[in-house]
């Protein structure tokens, strides 16, 4: 009976022995080299998006992480704008000076805004603007304008988009903007065609580059069509004037 005890309990321990070296080992294996998630991962059938914007916003994860354009951040209600620009002299009316047309050459324009992110798509934004415009051979006269403008800007890719309680970000961004703004013409010198504008419409095409959370850079061309104002010197007031731009500007979010 002795005998039969001793085996018993041999046939017991020896197992257990093998067993417990068996789950450390393992234990070390996966804490060292992970757990083989490929594997898992494809026996797990992934669910279906579910229709309109609740679901877009459950099920749009996988792809959005994946995706090198996309980062995470927190979104921001409001920006400011503030940059530069070139005045495109080809795409811009000439001005008249003694029946004699002038093309614009050397000529710039300023800009400071205030926007608000309506939405991932949509944002809206005022600002103002002050030009100076030089003309190819008019060396001593030049003329200058200042305006306060209103525009609606659409981003043809979605900014952000939320997953859960994670928001990623897009780093670039294509979009366009329709606005008006109303400001004053001068032009210096005698017989200078001076008085008040309106710049309707006022349109832009570009894109946003994201440097990080904060800060991007708009690239953009701006065209904007000035009406009731003579464009020259000596010349009837009113009439329409067509004037190109190529603007650049810091975008801060806040």
């Amino acid at each position: 009976m002795k005998k039969i005890s001793l085996i018993a309990l041999c046939a017991f321990v020896i197992p257990m022995e093998a067993f417990a070296e068996y789950t450390d080992a393992a234990f070390q294996t996966e804490v060292l080299e992970g757990l083989d998630l490929v594997s898992v991962r494809e026996n797990i059938d992934k669910p279906s998006a579910a229709h309109g914007a609740l679901g877009l916003d459950v099920y749009q994860t996988s792809d959005n992480v994946e995706n090198e354009d996309m980062k995470i951040f927190i979104p921001a209600s409001m920006y400011v704008r503030a940059g530069g620009g070139i005045n495109l002299g080809f795409a811009t009316d000439k001005a008249e000076l003694g029946g004699r047309e002038y093309e614009s050459s050397g000529s710039w324009t300023t800009q400071i805004g205030l926007g608000w992110n309506l939405s991932s798509f949509v944002r809206g934004e005022i600002d103002v603007q002050e030009s100076t415009f030089n003309f190819s051979d008019l060396d001593n006269l030049q003329a200058s304008y200042q305006t306060v403008g209103g525009m609606l800007y659409f981003d043809f890719a979605r900014r952000y988009v939320q997953t859960g309680d994670i928001t990623y970000r897009r780093t670039f961004v294509p979009f366009m903007g329709l606005g008006a703004g109303f400001g004053y013409y001068n032009f210096d010198g005698a017989g200078g065609a001076s008085g008040a504008v309106i710049a309707a419409p006022r349109a832009a095409l570009g894109f946003n580059v994201m440097l990080n959370d904060m800060i991007g850079i708009d690239i953009m061309y701006q065209y904007q069509m000035m009406i009731g104002n003579g464009f020259g010197w000596n010349v009837s007031a009113g009439g329409v004037d067509n004037i190109s731009n190529i603007m650049a500007s810091f975008r801060v979010n806040f």
